[in-house]
């Protein structure tokens, strides 16, 4: 294994990072902030609780992985889609390095970031709503297979978009449509029965409920099927990136 590699594109991709904090961190986690200081203390304080949890305290794992999923493909795409547009990405298919440890490094840096955005919106959530995590390792599992998951899905957009509207079009025309309509400020089951069943089919419900039952022990799904979806999306994201460093691509002429 090539740490040396591993660790020149995971800090090169960290330090991109630092150098945008006020975009990459502060403005998610400020506009995050606006949801709870509106849904959670103001709207939240007047409506009554659902399957036992306040109204504020029952849409933060909502919230936390709608900036999750949108910051981890949005990091992951822009990544691996910059040295495209720039015409750098030969010096890293060149190099002495294989693909899955060009993967391990955009991919994890990706990820970290996610981890500690989801982390400090959890941290700023404190101050406006109280709230409780019943499975605290099973939140972190869920925030850790999330963000990698949708950071290997940000891979293969950066991958497959040829411009920045490309880049764009898929977080902002499918992601977040599904993340909101995926009971991020809903129960399900507060739905009429058809729209029940049509939901299902939104992936974004499984990740949504299964952290919700980390932090509450109530969820619209059973746990195990969350899970599963999952790891199942993982699976279909680490067979393509597969197939496109097998076949180049997009990535090589």
């Amino acid at each position: 294994m090539n740490w040396y590699g591993i660790g020149a594109i995971y800090k090169f991709e960290m330090a991109r990072t630092w150098r945008t904090l006020m975009q990459s961190i502060a403005s998610p986690v400020l506009s995050t902030s606006l949801y709870f200081i509106v849904f959670g203390a103001a709207i939240g304080s007047r409506m009554g609780d659902i399957d036992g949890v306040s109204y504020g305290a029952f849409i933060i794992p909502g919230l936390v992985m709608l900036a999750l999923l949108s910051e981890s493909i949005s990091n992951a795409s822009f990544g691996i889609f910059f040295p495209k547009f720039s015409g750098t990405i030969y010096e890293v298919l060149s190099a002495p390095i294989s693909s899955f440890e060009i993967v391990t490094g955009y991919v994890g840096a990706a990820a970290t970031k996610s981890i500690l955005l989801g982390l400090l919106i959890l941290l700023t959530a404190r101050f406006f709503v109280d709230y409780e995590i019943v499975h605290p390792w099973w939140m972190l599992t869920f925030l850790a297979l999330t963000a990698v998951t949708f950071s290997l899905f940000g891979f293969i957009i950066g991958v497959w978009a040829d411009d920045f509207q490309k880049l764009q079009v898929i977080p902002l025309m499918i992601i977040t449509p599904l993340t909101f309509l995926g009971g991020a400020f809903y129960s399900i089951s507060m739905l009429p029965e058809v729209w029940q069943k049509i939901t299902l089919f939104n992936p974004v419900v499984y990740l949504i409920s299964g952290f919700r039952w980390a932090f509450y022990g109530v969820a619209d799904v059973n746990l195990g099927l969350s899970i599963g979806m999952t790891l199942l999306f993982l699976v279909l994201c680490l067979t393509t990136v597969w197939w496109i460093f097998r076949t180049g691509y997009r990535i090589k002429t």
